[in-house]
């Protein structure tokens, strides 16, 4: 079979079959393509591929590209379910991916923004232009909502209820919820859709995307990617639109929320998902133990007396301890 078709087959299957989101189908179009090309190039056929040919390609993509083990990562998903394909086509007898393993990654912790910085990005916008007014209300609405940047490019206008700040909201797998967002949130939106929008679309534009590029129809999120990183060089930041989310699930969890309600919130299959920001939410509170510690007067020649001396048992679970 031609490559091409090939490829076609596959890529209608993970929607159709594997249901998988239309940004995976593209992310693993991508690397299905860039694995066809490679067997081009060295002559071979997908159905004469081993396990060893697999990892030396993946070692391949790693010392060419200089790619990420989470890319590794995305690399081995899209080829073991390329490799599913081909074997309910019939065309092989067995996944040479299945026996592949993703590499270990360091659970890095999220970056947020303070309110000050975002603050600050906000007031760069220039609000004389509708882009403007529709890019702060994207921003607003991605940190007041949490909302991942694709959600917020596929809202369509009868997704927003304004009156009740609340989003109905389509999130990974199609799989929809309801978001929230703020007061001030809901005056950006208001004054974006009363001014901005209308000279955004035009006067034939029929779209129903909530926000607009210029050419009148819905704005894409490399768009938005774009567009934020335009604000946050003239604000003197440096950070990418998925902070704004991350900065979200701090916020309510410095404010009090529940794990729980922040997995539905921010639309986590898995509460494991949604467990990372209580480490941000750790590390937010031994910055703070940090800075107000020396406030207290204690120093580091206290008086010798009122420590309490642990035997080597209890130094070994947790050190020495102060009496009480």
């Amino acid at each position: 079979m031609d490559n091409s078709v090939l490829l076609k087959r596959f890529c209608s299957r993970i929607v159709a079959i594997e249901r998988h989101a239309l940004l995976t189908k593209e992310s693993y179009r991508f690397e299905i393509k860039r694995f066809l090309d490679y067997l081009e190039k060295e002559k071979k056929a997908a159905g004469d591929v081993d396990a060893s040919f697999l990892v030396q390609y993946l070692e391949l993509r790693h010392n060419q590209d200089k790619i990420k083990p989470r890319s590794i990562s995305k690399a081995i998903s899209a080829l073991r379910s390329f490799f599913r394909f081909l074997l309910d086509e019939r065309m092989i007898k067995a996944n040479p991916a299945d026996v592949l393993e993703s590499p270990k990654r360091n659970a890095a912790l999220p970056e947020v923004l303070d309110k000050k910085t975002i603050k600050e990005i906000l007031d760069k916008i220039d609000m004389t232009k509708p882009q403007g007014v529709r890019d702060r209300s994207i921003f607003e609405l991605i940190y007041s909502s949490g909302l991942r940047v694709s959600e917020a490019a596929g809202l369509n206008l009868s997704d927003i209820d304004i009156e009740n700040t609340m989003a109905k909201v389509k999130g990974k797998g199609g799989k929809e919820r309801i978001v929230f967002f703020g007061k001030e949130t809901a005056l950006e939106l208001s004054q974006y859709l009363t001014y901005a929008r209308p000279k955004l679309a035009g006067s034939v534009n029929k779209s129903n995307a909530l926000f607009l590029a210029r050419s009148g129809k819905r704005l894409s999120r490399k768009g938005i990617w774009k567009n934020y990183e335009k604000w946050t060089v003239l604000a003197g930041a440096s950070s990418r639109i998925h902070t704004l989310r991350h900065s979200f699930a701090t916020s309510l969890l410095e404010g009090g929320a529940d794990l729980r309600t922040l997995q539905v919130l921010l639309g986590h299959a898995d509460l494991a998902t949604t467990q990372i920001y209580t480490h941000v939410h750790r590390s937010v509170l031994k910055e703070n133990h940090r800075r107000f510690l020396p406030k207290l007067g204690i120093k580091s020649d206290a008086p010798r007396e009122i420590l309490y001396d642990a035997p080597a048992e209890e130094r070994r679970a947790g050190g020495n301890m102060i009496k009480t």
